[in-house]
């Protein structure tokens, strides 16, 4: 909601704009009255929507034309004072006020304005019949209010509903015209309506809407007041109403029926209570609420927000087969303004023999975005309601932000869940066979990946020690002089040759001693395709002997050419390296020292036991 509102009273000489400004403020009718009053402020704690409140008079005895077109392009609000004993002022009002306002305002955002008809102490009539159809030829006009400022009658009525009309407009709502709401508008409720629909049936019942009610007003309704509510919506539409529950037509019935009376606050209180600004767009401030992460520190989901997720997977899984098909894919990401999913994410996490995202997918990917992007997170959480459905202040409240990696190893320890691995190669070596074996994708299922929906990402869990892990794998594309921090920043690093291309090895022996030699991330060197014939390399040093120089393992045999899905144990090493890192750093300077071997078999022991740090 706005800070502060700023109404500007314009209108002829003499029909009570500044006599309504001083009866407001004095609550009494003043004796004298001078050309113009002086701008005041009215403090947030004695106004009704607790916000500032400013109050603007226009003289045209003491201004100049240009003063008062930049007060009108400052203006929130602008009241249209005429007198309602004086035809004269009243044809003022559509011949002069309103041209001249709409010319200074953009078309796009029309300022708001409400008619006042003063002096109705002098007269017995309304001014109503006249003004009714001014109001239905000019959209911009919110209301009109007849007052009277000697007899203090409607005058903190006129400032309410011009406050009213900045904190709570009609016009991004409804559209008079067509006396129904606008687009924008059923777009935004339909959005609140889905994340209110916790079980996904198409209904809000009495346990749904008590939630939503508490929510947003902070107060549950009575059994009788829900009923009452039902009775309403039953009375004016048959399908408003379905098992005792509130549909969506019947929802958005309910809200046109608060416009239409007047109770737009109702409204606005729900918009904004899930997000939406003014214009009925998400705020940044919501969709990007305040996250620091400190260098070195990675970001994870915690156990509320997986909780939170798998309560989502449940409730778009209808078939309950713990995996979502593209339509119910697209439902759960009805929310959203867009897609935020493409069809590379089918290569990036576990799918089911149908290529639909499994549940273990899902998390997957929610933790991948979590890992590379938090703040592409942040807003997909936004757009599901996890604040609200959480209450909790914000989306930022779903991530645990690891300790800095330093800490992790002076205390030879990790309290993360998520390790990166990086895999370099040259083009054709295996790298892309290597991250879809990862998914249980055998070569004959990774023919059918069309190349245009290949991703550079796999991931999945691991277990270690009998905990889940995740194992990120990043396809690192092999330009051996343009590498990046990012491409060497990981947890352990997978060097891929194939054992069938004799000149596969040289890339991977280059990059290592470029970047890695020195580095304190574990390596491991893949013979990928080792169901081919083995040619020699033309490296210098045999693919073995480079290992044994620089007290790495052997290289490790790979191949997903098999008949079921391929072997996942060397996943289980990499995490438990990734794991291990700190300990094998530690560890790493005394290996100059050791006998040939030594290291090599203290390297891959600490994979295999249960060395605790």
């Amino acid at each position: 909601m706005r800070k502060d509102v700023r109404i500007l009273l314009v209108g002829e000489p003499k029909v009570g704009k500044t006599s309504l400004i001083m009866s407001l403020v004095s609550e009494e009718f003043p004796d004298e009255v001078p050309l113009r009053a002086e701008e005041i402020t009215i403090p947030a704690d004695v106004t009704p929507e607790r916000v500032p409140t400013h109050i603007v008079d226009y003289s045209e005895a003491e201004q100049s034309d240009e003063q008062l077109y930049q007060e009108i392009s400052k203006a929130n609000v602008i009241c249209i004072v005429y007198s309602v004993n004086n035809k004269k002022s009243i044809e003022k009002v559509t011949s002069h006020w309103i041209p001249l306002i709409n010319e200074r305002t953009d078309k796009d955002s029309r300022v708001p304005l409400i008619l006042v008809g003063n002096k109705s102490d002098l007269v017995e009539h309304s001014s109503m019949e006249t003004i009714l159809p001014i109001m239905n030829q000019y959209s911009e006009i919110e209301t009109c209010v007849e007052c009277s400022a000697k007899n203090l009658k409607n005058i903190s009525e006129l400032f309410y509903y011009a406050q009213k009309a900045v904190l709570h407009p009609t016009g991004p709502l409804y559209s008079p015209e067509e006396k129904e709401m606008k687009p924008s508008c059923i777009k935004a409720l339909t959005r609140i309506f889905k994340i209110s629909d916790l079980d996904n049936d198409g209904i809000l019942n009495d346990n749904e809407l008590n939630f939503f009610q508490r929510t947003c007003f902070n107060i549950p309704l009575a059994p009788q007041a829900l009923e009452d509510v039902k009775n309403v919506v039953r009375k004016n539409m048959s399908d408003g109403v379905k098992d005792n529950g509130l549909t969506l037509k019947g929802f958005l019935f309910l809200h046109t029926l608060f416009i239409q009376r007047g109770r737009h606050e109702t409204t606005w209180t729900v918009l904004r209570r899930f997000g939406y600004d003014d214009d009925l767009e998400l705020t940044q401030e919501y969709l990007f609420p305040l996250l620091k992460i400190p260098p070195d520190c990675t970001t994870e989901l915690n156990h509320n927000a997986y909780l939170f997720l798998q309560s989502v997977f449940d409730k778009h899984d209808n078939d309950r087969d713990c995996a979502l098909s593209p339509d119910e894919l697209k439902d759960l990401f009805k929310v959203f303004p867009y897609m935020p999913w493409g069809p590379d994410v089918n290569n990036t996490v576990c799918t089911n023999e149908q290529g639909w995202i499994t549940y273990q997918g899902y998390l997957s990917q929610w933790t991948l975005t979590t890992y590379l992007d938090v703040q592409r997170c942040l807003e997909y959480l936004g757009y599901l309601g996890y604040s609200i459905i959480q209450e909790q202040e914000s989306q930022a409240a779903a991530f645990t932000i690891t300790r800095n990696k330093r800490i992790d190893l002076q205390k030879k320890q990790t309290q993360r869940s998520v390790f990166r691995c990086n895999v370099l190669g040259v083009r054709g070596s295996g790298k892309s066979g290597f991250l879809q074996a990862f998914l249980g994708r055998n070569l004959a299922r990774q023919k059918r990946i069309r190349e245009d929906r290949k991703s550079y990402y796999a991931i999945s869990t691991t277990y270690v020690y009998g905990q889940e892990k995740y194992l990120l794998l990043h396809e690192v594309l092999p330009d051996f002089e343009f590498l990046s921090e990012a491409d060497l920043a990981c947890d352990v690093v997978c060097l891929v040759y194939d054992i069938s291309n004799p000149g596969s090895f040289e890339y991977c022996a280059k990059v290592y001693k470029k970047h890695f030699l020195d580095s304190k991330t574990p390596c491991v060197i893949i013979a990928a395709k080792s169901d081919l014939h083995e040619a020699r390399q033309y490296y210098s040093l045999s693919p073995l002997d480079f290992c044994r120089k620089h007290k790495l393992h052997p290289p490790q045999l790979f191949t997903c050419n098999t008949d079921e899905a391929p072997s996942k144990d060397i996943y289980t090493k990499l995490t438990t390296m990734a794991i291990k890192s700190a300990l094998m750093h530690s560890s790493l300077l005394q290996s100059q020292m050791w006998p040939h071997g030594s290291y090599e078999r203290f390297l891959f022991g600490c994979i295999s036991s249960r060395v605790l740090f």
